[in-house]
């Protein structure tokens, strides 16, 4: 039985994205699948079948229902900022010693697999002295890395790396989820950052499976390196 962390170089590189393609993929392998993603910005109640919590849902097979999204995502912000700025916004506050508790309650009770991704980059603040990366110091799970494939990503990922190894942190693999429209071509933003670190996996937009279809060979290829075969 095995438990993940996913996280990212920073917000909006892809990581629901790669805990989707995952999950679907997990599923199709035959292993039972569990994700949580304990807080969310962003997060319009009008519009929660868009939200990254949905997503995870919909890949898992789950209805994306608001008890659902309250299962598995119990923090939630409107606002688009940091978690900590978006809960002051709502006068509330985020409780970093309950979020580790949900996460470990979710480790405990995992049948087989269980994916935990975060929420902005490794360091983005959930109150006023903590970070999201204490929360992953403090389970002490492998990681996933996932970052963008964006001019600039090689800095950020070699950064995020560095902080992680720091606290000797382990990463599983890091994901290199296509950015889309980006100038930079995939393949060398692969190669570039595996000069420094790996395993490293490039993930193509295209490459994105809707509900009821099959990755193709080549996303297969890429998560079996991390899982196994079946």
């Amino acid at each position: 039985m095995t438990a993940i962390f996913i996280t990212g170089t920073g917000t909006e590189v892809g990581k629901t994205f790669v805990a989707a393609s995952l999950i679907r993929h997990l599923r199709q392998m035959g292993r039972t699948v569990e994700a949580i993603k304990p807080v969310v910005s962003g997060f319009d109640p009008d519009r929660a079948a868009e939200s990254d919590p949905a997503i995870l849902l919909e890949a898992l097979g789950f209805p994306a229902t608001l008890p659902n999204i309250e299962r598995i995502s119990p923090w939630r912000f409107r606002a688009a900022m940091s978690p900590d700025a978006a809960a002051w916004q709502e006068d509330r506050r985020i409780d970093v010693d309950e979020v580790v508790a949900f996460c470990q309650s979710a480790i405990e009770q995992r049948q087989d697999i269980l994916l935990i991704e975060g929420v902005g980059g490794i360091m983005v603040p959930l109150d006023q002295q903590r970070t999201i990366l204490d929360v992953m110091m403090t389970l002490q799970l492998p990681l996933i890395l996932v970052a963008g494939s964006y001019l600039g990503t090689i800095s950020h990922t070699l950064t995020a790396l560095d902080a992680v190894f720091r606290r000797d942190l382990s990463v599983l693999a890091i994901i290199v989820s296509e950015t889309p429209g980006s100038t930079v071509p995939l393949k060398e933003t692969v190669a570039a950052i595996a000069r420094f670190a790996g395993p490293v996996i490039g993930l193509p937009r295209q490459q994105q499976p809707g509900p009821g279809e099959e990755p193709t060979v080549g996303t297969l290829a890429a998560f079996d390196r991390i899982f196994g075969s079946p």
